[in-house]
This record gives C-alpha cells, sequence and structure tokens, in this order.
C-alpha cells in the first residue's frame, strides 16, 4: 500500500480518537464490553467480572515478537503487548499462566502508551495487542496518548474471537489489522473447552464486523500487513474445533481471500483432565486434513 497513513491517526486529529476514549470509559462504569456482559463497575476498585481487570489493564510482557505471521514480522518483529487475563479462559490454553493464574502487573494508560513507543522505536512493523478484548477503555486511552508522542506504525487487535459488535464498533477507524481466532464451529466445544457456548455465533458476527471495517489483508511493497483482516484457527484433535465449517463460512460469508493461519501447535496445557480427546496432541494426518478442507472450501491464502 503507498502512502499508508494508520486509521487512528485521522481519528485523531479529527476528535474522534477522544470521544471514542471517553465513551469506552463510561462503560467500564457497568462493564459490558465483552459478550459475557458481568456489568460490574470496574471503576470502582472492589469488584471484576469474568476477566479479573479493575479499571488499569494488566500487561505480561511486551516485546519484539518473530514467531508471528510473516507479513506481521518481517526483519524486525512484531511489537507484542501481551495483556494478562482473558474473557474466554479455554481450558486449555497454552498461555494458562497469564491467562488464569494472572502473570503480569497492572499498568497506567500512560505505561501502555510508552510501550507502544517503545516497540515503535525498535523498529518494530506494528504493535500487536494480544488478548485485548477486555481493555478496549485502556487501549484507546492510551493511543491517544502514543499518538500524541508520534506513533504511527499499524495496530493489531489480536484476539480469540469473542467480542461483541458494539465494542469493536468503537474500535472502527483506529484498529489497522484484526487477527481474531475462530477456535470452535460447534457450541458443545465451545461449552466443553471455555463455557461459551455462544462462541461461535458471537465469533461470526465479530468476525463479518472486523471485516467491514478493515477488508482483506494489504501489505506493503515490502510484504508487510498494514490493514485487513488475518484470521488464525487451531486444529484441534478428533476435528473438535470444526475446520471445514469455519473455513466454508469464511470464504461463503468473509473472503475467500482471507488470509488464514492454520495453526498445528496444539498439546494438551492447562486443565484437560476430563477431555479425552485433548489429552493428546494434533496428528499429521489431523493437521494434512485440516489445510485439505480449507482448500477444498475455497481459501486461497493460508499461512
Amino acid at each position: 500500500m503507498k502512502d499508508f497513513e494508520a486509521v487512528y491517526i485521522k481519528a485523531y486529529r479529527s476528535g474522534l480518537l477522544k470521544e471514542r476514549v471517553v465513551e469506552a470509559r463510561r462503560r467500564l462504569g457497568s462493564c459490558c464490553l465483552c459478550p459475557h456482559q458481568c456489568d460490574v463497575d470496574r471503576t470502582g476498585h472492589r469488584k471484576t467480572g469474568i476477566c479479573r481487570t479493575l479499571e488499569k489493564a494488566w500487561v505480561s510482557s511486551f516485546q519484539p515478537h518473530f514467531g508471528e505471521e510473516a507479513p506481521l514480522v518481517g526483519r524486525h518483529g512484531s511489537g507484542t503487548i501481551f495483556f494478562t487475563h482473558c474473557n474466554l479462559l479455554c481450558n486449555f490454553c497454552q498461555n494458562h499462566d497469564i491467562s488464569h493464574q494472572g502473570l503480569g502487573q497492572p499498568v497506567t494508560d500512560a505505561q501502555l502508551a510508552s510501550m507502544m513507543l517503545s516497540l515503535q522505536n525498535q523498529g518494530c512493523h506494528n504493535v500487536n495487542l494480544v488478548t485485548p478484548s477486555h481493555v478496549v477503555p485502556q487501549i484507546l486511552s492510551a493511543v491517544e496518548m502514543a499518538c500524541k508522542n508520534g506513533l504511527n506504525i499499524p495496530l493489531i487487535y489480536n484476539s480469540g474471537g469473542y467480542d461483541r459488535v458494539e465494542t469493536l464498533e468503537l474500535l472502527h477507524h483506529v484498529i489497522d489489522i484484526y487477527m481474531p481466532d475462530f477456535k470452535f464451529w460447534d457450541s458443545d466445544v465451545a461449552e466443553m473447552t471455555c463455557q461459551a457456548p455462544d462462541y461461535p455465533e458471537v465469533a461470526r458476527k465479530a468476525i463479518r464486523e472486523m471485516y467491514c471495517q478493515v477488508g482483506d489483508l494489504a501489505l506493503d511493497e515490502a510484504g508487510i500487513a498494514q490493514r485487513g483482516l488475518l484470521v488464525r484457527h487451531l486444529v484441534l484433535p478428533e476435528g473438535l474445533a470444526g475446520t471445514r465449517e469455519i473455513m466454508r463460512f469464511i470464504c461463503r460469508e468473509i473472503s475467500c481471500n482471507t488470509y488464514v493461519n492454520i495453526m498445528s501447535q496444539y498439546r494438551p496445557c492447562g486443565d484437560v483432565t476430563g477431555i479425552k480427546a485433548l489429552q493428546r496432541s494434533v496428528s499429521r494426518n489431523e493437521f494434512r486434513d485440516a489445510l485439505s478442507a480449507a482448500k477444498a472450501e475455497g481459501i486461497t491464502q493460508i499461512d
């Protein structure tokens, strides 16, 4: 893409970003940011919902990351900020210490803005916000601060896919790249793994909204992502993820040009003692079958 400018810069100049910060902060008072809609006052420093996060975001770590998708990593890495806690809490989470056990520390919005600028100063191609669904107000506030001090690289919203459309609307004209998971097609599997039987429906609505905001993934002359949608899908043993159905949905209702990363790295983590199928890794044949299903359904860009 020629003459790229991160979308949040225009939103900052116009005052739209400031308006979004105010509205997002207001919603913390009776939190309905994610599909759980816990309706707790996260500004009162007394009670938390599913995400166990109050007014300050928690961060586990931030650094250039070279294990992400190639269009995000480039030569200098993707600037990842790993937020502590989660609004989904899958029982097989490979970052169980961060999402379930709360590894990390609370940070002010100003500290979060400084992290974004530090990653940019280290040469990272983007700021990659990992597990951001429960801290959208803090992110918006930090982006406004960082933009004022020269932030200009793409922002990535790297979520589990369990996002409310009403919250994603606050991010329109702020987020450049959406990178959601689409974890499960079957509501019974979603309930068994993360006690969120509405996950498949929520993810479908969220990904539609994300695509409407940013479209297909667009790269610059060096092959670095600048804007668009990238969907991740973790293959689970015994077909529990519903790969074929998810790929069919993406191709038929989003775009066959959607950049999809089909991932093979599932291994037993967290607490899967009650689910026999999840007590082993994905086999080579299962992963090959998942790739074949994606191609058969018409997906053309597979990481």
